[in-house]
């Protein structure tokens, strides 16, 4: 059974994989005249020729779409990455030394954790000057406190651990017993914060987008194309707002998904838990 289950998990990881790479890589290599005005297309519902249908100005509304979200991806994977090793190593920091550098930890996390998520990234986005930049630099300066919460969580039990005792009796270094007992501990649990944290990096993406303090409105990410379309959407022109949404509904629940099976698969003992 646990074998079965292992080799469902896989496949269901390597399906998200190939599905997200599968965008990512479409959305790069897309020429832009794909996306371009066509003027004579404008307002057309969706069809063979045109999947999504096409907007005001006769752009193709699945190739902006695919290049959005390519471009969310992206931004989300780059942003979780950074964020969740800033996370890892404050987490792990604070954890092993202890004293004065825990409480200045704490003292972070409250500090980033009592301000609202959406404003605190809105203000790191507009000193930055917006755009791709901003809005990166945003997501990962505001999403690590709960990974690190966690990976400091876990660390104070591994301090506990008879192992680790163990090996400080036979004389190793806290920075030894971090690279060789406590990382490889926590790396299960690093691995799923950073799937984990990649629907919230690009929703929150799309959300600042959305309101006009993210990426430029000339770029089709899909909080751009979601923004656009609420003044056409009483003119029926539905396709503009629900298939865009729709797609982008789909990938974080591709990555939520991911991010269980992989604790299933890294961790199934606590996974069940």
């Amino acid at each position: 059974m646990k074998g079965n289950r292992r080799t469902r998990t896989f496949i269901i990881i390597c399906v998200t994989v190939f599905l997200i790479a599968l965008i990512t890589i479409a959305g790069s290599v897309m020429d832009p005249e794909s996306y371009a005005p066509k003027f004579a297309d404008k307002n057309l519902g969706p069809s063979v020729s045109h999947f999504f249908g096409t907007d005001w100005m006769g752009r193709d509304m699945f190739c902006r779409t695919v290049k959005g979200l390519s471009v969310s991806i992206y931004i989300g994977l780059l942003a979780s990455i950074f964020s969740s090793v800033i996370g890892l190593f404050l987490g792990t920091f604070a954890g092993m030394i202890g004293g004065k550098a825990m409480a200045l930890f704490n003292w972070m996390v409250d500090l980033f954790m009592g301000i609202p998520h959406l404003i605190l990234l809105i203000l790191i986005s507009i000193l930055l000057g917006k755009g791709a930049r901003g809005v990166a630099i945003g997501v990962i300066l505001t999403h690590w406190c709960s990974l690190g919460r966690i990976v400091q969580a876990e660390i104070l039990s591994l301090k506990e651990s008879h192992f680790v005792h163990a090996s400080y009796r036979f004389g190793h270094s806290v920075r030894w017993v971090a690279i060789h007992h406590i990382i490889p501990n926590v790396f299960p649990q690093f691995v799923v914060g950073l799937v984990l944290m990649f629907p919230h990096a690009i929703m929150h993406e799309a959300s600042i987008t959305f309101l006009g303090f993210g990426l430029p409105a000339e770029q089709p990410a899909v909080g751009i194309i979601l923004s656009e379309s609420m003044q056409y959407l009483t003119t029926g022109m539905w396709w503009l707002a629900v298939f865009p949404g729709v797609c982008l509904l789909f990938i974080v629940v591709l990555f939520e998904a991911l991010g269980k099976n992989l604790r299933l698969l890294l961790d199934p003992v606590n996974a069940q838990m």
